[in-house]
């Protein structure tokens, strides 16, 4: 494959590296920034979810805003706000402070999850597309296990005596570390050219020609030059197009498929997972320490799987990638909610003994009582305690209390990610990509990636409080039924793109 070609498209796509980063950091940050500044599960909803609730704004707009003044301007403008955001997190002195700088990254990561697949699909050719696309995917894993590990890292060596690394300071530096990876993708966008098409678009004939010379050398890049001269020639400057034009009759399929897609990525529950990982391995009674390094494992499982995406996407199809990780996604959730409605809760009169922290002895009262549902049990304790004290010491009351098959969990939830990984998390972009015509594709994208964003951010927002008032098992079970009906409703609509030009995917799924 083309060198160039792939050192663009990997540059362009590691703002997904910082969307991950941000998305994996936060797990591991709630579990000290939420005691310190005695967040309630809406509240603590809110700092997780800001980020999505502005990127679906950003994801609307962005598309458009690149129609009219292209794709590199604004993702080096994004790589910006990625960087004031990671700078503004780490010195919030307040749970408002958090979360406003928390949604400038938010603006940042919901402009580069559309623009980036975007770019790349213009640039690319029909047989390296699906993989280069994907590449946004990977990026975003690696975001993820760098998160996890990073996160990982700093829970080790954080300690009472430490004044460098403490309980007050440590979720800062968890925060503060996505400044590098931040200024890095700022610098090296100044390297990368205009999207070829995109210059055609605005009459730019003689610069997109050398883009494509550049690119993919004297013969391909003549060949392309063509199929785009061919299609342009009849599409007027996009700045004529209009949010109700994506309604046009002959646009209804593609825009139904793409908006169904879209929200399964998200109603499924990937991203509550991601960001809550800390906190739904604590639900498994593994302790905090086991909590944190499972998120790495987490994190590794994505990248391998994303890797087999990324080898199939181009051979196998999108088509049966996203109907087979549809199905193990429903599958693994199930898995998970059968695995947490099988628990039982008890705190014997030692285990509360053994407790270290200082309100421990209040809960003496619930010695040796079973609870077989753990929002009853959960409510007790923090009825005893208090919840500020309660979300410091989950992780620990958790591992003492907890009786439940957690290797089930743990396979669920790895089942979850790994499916996740090879199915809707890569194959939606490049489904997104291909699907509409260059006049249509930054709004339309635009449009479905807000709806995507707007799912992702109420799915957070809730999850603490879905837990805190279904519990664990009904939780997973909603979004393992989801999935399920998802799988049915794709076997139905949805169409294989593989191995052809975007021109000829105009010419077949324009009806």
């Amino acid at each position: 494959m083309n060198k160039k070609l792939i050192f663009i498209a990997f540059v362009v796509s590691l703002g997904g590296f910082l969307f991950g980063f941000d998305a994996g950091i936060i797990s591991g940050v709630m579990s000290y920034a939420g005691p310190e500044f005695n967040l309630d599960e809406i509240q603590s909803g809110w700092v997780v979810s800001s980020p999505s609730f502005a990127a679906m704004f950003a994801m609307l707009f962005s598309g458009r805003l690149s129609d009219l003044i292209g794709r590199k301007k604004v993702l080096i403008f994004v790589a910006l706000l990625y960087a004031v955001s990671a700078l503004l997190s780490a010195l919030a002195t307040s749970y408002e402070m958090l979360y406003v700088a928390r949604i400038i990254g938010g603006l940042a990561f919901g402009a580069a999850l559309v623009l980036a697949p975007m770019y790349i699909a213009e640039i690319a050719t029909s047989e390296n597309r699906g993989k280069l696309v994907s590449l946004q995917q990977l990026n975003i894993v690696f975001g993820f296990f760098a998160a996890f590990l990073s996160n990982y890292l700093f829970n080790k060596f954080n300690t009472t005596e430490s004044t460098f690394l403490n309980d007050e300071n440590v979720w800062r530096w968890m925060l503060g570390v996505e400044l590098l990876p931040a200024l890095c993708y700022f610098t090296i966008l100044f390297f990368i050219p205009k999207s070829p098409r995109w210059l055609y678009l605005k009459g730019k004939i003689e610069e997109a020609k050398s883009v494509l010379h550049y690119v993919h050398g004297e013969q391909r890049g003549i060949e392309e030059v063509k199929a785009i001269a061919k299609n342009v020639s009849n599409e007027t400057n996009s700045s004529t197009i209009k949010i109700k034009d994506v309604l046009k009759p002959s646009l209804r399929f593609i825009l139904i498929v793409g908006l169904i897609v879209g929200i399964l990525q998200q109603i499924t529950g990937i991203n509550a997972v991601y960001f809550y990982a800390t906190s739904i391995f604590k639900q498994t009674g593994i302790g905090t320490d086991a909590a944190f390094s499972s998120g790495v494992l987490l994190s590794t499982i994505s990248v391998v799987f994303t890797f087999v995406a990324i080898y199939l996407i181009d051979r196998m199809g999108r088509r049966p990638l996203l109907l087979i990780g549809t199905a193990g996604i429903a599958m693994s959730l199930l898995l998970c909610a059968y695995g947490f409605k099988k628990a039982s809760y008890q705190l014997t009169q030692d285990k509360i003994t053994a407790l270290t922290f200082s309100s421990s002895q209040k809960l003496l009262p619930l010695a040796d009582k079973i609870y077989h549902n753990d929002v009853a049990f959960k409510n007790e304790v923090k009825s005893l305690i208090g919840n500020q004290a309660y979300y410091k010491n989950d992780g620990t009351i958790l591992e003492v209390a907890t009786q439940i098959n957690a290797n089930l969990i743990l396979v669920g939830i790895l089942g979850f990610i790994a499916c996740f990984a090879f199915s809707l998390g890569p194959v939606m972009w490049v489904l997104l990509s291909e699907l509409y015509p260059i006049k249509y594709r930054g709004l339309i994208i635009g449009v479905i990636a807000f709806l995507n964003s707007l799912i992702s951010s109420v799915v957070q927002l809730i999850f603490p409080w879905e837990l805190s008032n279904f519990g664990n098992a009904l939780t997973f079970f909603i979004f393992g039924f989801i999935a399920l009906i998802g799988f049915f409703i794709l076997i139905k609509i949805l169409p294989e793109t593989k191995g052809r030009s975007l021109e000829e995917l105009e010419k077949e799924l324009i009806r």
